[in-house]
């Protein structure tokens, strides 16, 4: 069952901005994101953006949502965005902004110095993850409040509300944050590159026995795998993993080389393959975990 959440949407042209596939009945304690798989461009956007549809589209992590749909009937809910990672960036915190973009103030609040920003990837980003300007023109700094008030919170609000559920029916939680890495960003030596990066923050968004069963698992199917390097996990992994109190955050990166054609962004016959092997990580890990002492769980 899908439960959209139309906050504002027709405002920016999404229906809806996101939604939350639900299971049948929720029988595994986790929840997963994906937050960078948006794949819908609004008109308005495409037109005030000097890049065609298909540069846009670098920085979406395409088919991650279609990867990992199959949590829903093994038992956990899947939140999904539809508005695309290039539009707004929900795995930033809500106001890292770059002044250079934008006509007018911005709010006194914002982070403006971060590496993020720096880089032209805060929460509006200014370029596509090849390094491309995205907008012909400035922004009104009242449209970036709108996105950000529009869909960024109530997206972050359907999260939380996700993982509070689920540490009030399972005692924990365990978020799995999904993503995917272009090939290119891991080396040019082949024999170097990785199929899997798993960050928890170098090890303080989640009990260690989540990555160690992720990554044994993984591992058990031939695939490479490799910790917090280059990737450590983002705002969503670092602000939503409290492993003290029983909220574990996990980021996976799958390497785009595995399922599609990066050029084209079309889904290759390894995508089945890698659902398949997905799906079978998933259950191994949930069958591990739920066989022992539940992990990372405060005393109330």
């Amino acid at each position: 069952m899908t439960l959209p959440f139309p906050h504002q949407t027709d405002a920016f042209g999404f229906s809806p901005a996101f939604a939350v596939d639900e299971p049948t009945r929720h029988t595994l304690p986790f929840v997963f994101n994906t937050g960078h798989s948006g794949s819908v461009y609004p008109n308005s956007f495409l037109k005030a953006s000097r890049l065609d549809a298909l540069s846009l589209r670098r920085s979406e992590d395409a088919h991650v949502d279609r990867l990992f749909a199959q949590v829903v009937e093994l038992g956990a809910p899947l939140l999904r965005c539809n508005f695309p990672r290039a539009y707004l960036d929900v795995n930033r915190e809500p106001y890292e902004l770059d002044p250079r973009m934008f006509e007018g103030r911005l709010p006194p609040f914002a982070n403006t110095r971060s590496m993020r920003v720096a880089g032209g990837l805060g929460t509006v980003p200014r370029v596509v993850s090849d390094g491309q300007e995205i907008y012909a023109a400035r922004m009104p700094v009242d449209e970036a409040v709108a996105r950000i008030d529009g869909l960024y919170k109530p997206y972050h609000r359907a999260l939380r509300g996700l993982i509070l559920r689920t540490v009030r029916e399972f005692g924990r939680c365990m978020l799995i944050d999904c993503h995917s890495m272009p090939s290119s960003s891991l080396g040019r030596d082949h024999d170097a590159r990785a199929d899997f990066v798993l960050g928890d923050r170098f090890g303080t968004a989640c009990d260690p026995a989540l990555i160690d069963a992720f990554e044994a698992a993984f591992r058990a199917r031939g695939y490479k795998v490799v910790r917090n390097k280059p990737y450590a996990g983002g705002f969503i992994t670092e602000h939503y993993g409290e492993p003290n109190i029983g909220r574990h955050a996990l980021q996976i990166e799958i390497n785009r080389a595995l399922y599609m054609n990066e050029a084209s962004l079309a889904i290759t016959p390894g995508f089945f393959d890698l659902a398949k092997t997905l799906g079978e990580a998933i259950v191994e890990v949930a069958d591990d975990l739920g066989s022992e002492t539940p992990i990372g769980i405060a005393a109330e």
